[in-house]
């Protein structure tokens, strides 16, 4: 049996084994969480427990006033592995974003970092792995979000009729839970006519989230967490401005360095994508990436299609299913 555990409310419990590596919602309080397999969970408790061991011995003086021998040769833990990685400022520093900055160098390409890309203390990343783990059933929740906020409308309604009871519970769950996070300005269930209403948040940060961004907080903390899953180094960046040679200019959605050395570049589309494909060739050629390392995360893609474009282009087309499937092909 796999074991899934809440980061919000600490809630534990055993799960199918199926459901490792995916978002699970905890049935206490509806957190989204990812399962782990069994050994690998315990795994990480007894690493814990002996580096806080470690710590106690380090600052626990001996008899004769010196640390112990212990102290100096115990090593620091991974930040990366220590930290709860959906709430967490640590990963916001140039430290971090360091060696992305030092490979972009090396390719005589100017960087800039975006350090609050990669800042989960907000709830972006929750509700954004909420979506992406049950993208079909959510769907049409974004886009009449998507659509009224194009249209400057206040409010939207999502109609129930149709739904079985599970749909209708899940959606409603989902979107209570986009205004306990004020991804919405109010929530209001209407049983008369089997609807629900929601009035729309007008601040941009929530309109860029409802507009797309919310694949890359999706992706980004897939990428985090495989990584951590795999106990890989990564240091990763989103939103990472970059400046070619011939002075163009250019958004990377998400960008990661696994090891130090190998580079995956991912761009996220929500929708329509097709415009874009000659400039990503262009943008995979320049920096020297392989075609599989350079990744197109569409929302919704088929597999099918996915495969087709991947023969067609010399790049890694995707959709947020089968990025981890794709992710696991590369390291």
């Amino acid at each position: 049996m796999a074991i899934f555990r809440c980061n919000k409310c600490a809630h534990l419990q055993e799960c199918a084994d199926t459901q490792v590596g995916s978002t699970v919602l905890c049935p206490r309080c509806g957190h989204p969480g990812q399962a782990y397999q069994t050994l690998f969970f315990v795994g990480r408790l007894l690493d814990k427990y002996f580096e806080a061991r470690r710590e106690v011995i380090r600052l626990t003086p001996s008899t004769d006033g010196q640390t112990t021998s212990q102290t100096m040769i115990a090593t620091p833990p991974s930040a990366a592995n220590m930290i709860d990685l959906s709430n967490t400022d640590q990963l916001a520093s140039k430290e971090q974003h360091e060696p992305i900055v030092d490979w972009f160098r090396r390719k005589q390409v100017a960087v800039q970092a975006n350090l609050r890309g990669v800042d989960t203390t907000g709830f972006f990343d929750e509700v954004a792995m909420a979506i992406g783990s049950d993208l079909p059933l959510v769907k049409d929740v974004l886009e009449r979000i998507r659509w009224a906020q194009q249209r400057e409308y206040p409010s939207t309604s999502i109609p129930l009729v149709n739904r079985s009871a599970e749909d209708v519970q899940a959606i409603s769950a989902f979107c209570e839970r986009l205004h306990e996070f004020s991804f919405l300005a109010k929530y209001i269930p209407d049983r008369q006519k089997n609807r629900l209403l929601l009035v729309l948040q007008t601040a941009p940060a929530i309109r860029q989230f409802f507009n797309g961004e919310w694949l890359e907080w999706y992706v980004l903390m897939t990428c985090l967490q495989y990584a951590r899953e795999r106990r890989k180094s990564l240091s990763c960046a989103r939103r990472l401005s970059i400046t070619l040679t011939n002075n163009d200019s250019h958004e990377l959605d998400v960008f990661a360095l696994i090891d130090g050395q190998l580079p995956i570049c991912i761009e996220c589309k929500a929708g329509e994508f097709r415009q874009d494909i000659d400039k990503y060739l262009n943008i995979r050629k320049r920096l020297g990436l392989d075609g599989k390392n350079f990744v197109i995360c569409v929302a919704g893609l088929s597999e099918e299609h996915a495969k087709g474009l991947s023969a067609m282009y010399d790049l890694g087309f995707v959709s947020e299913r089968e990025l981890l499937a794709h992710l696991a092909r590369l390291f």
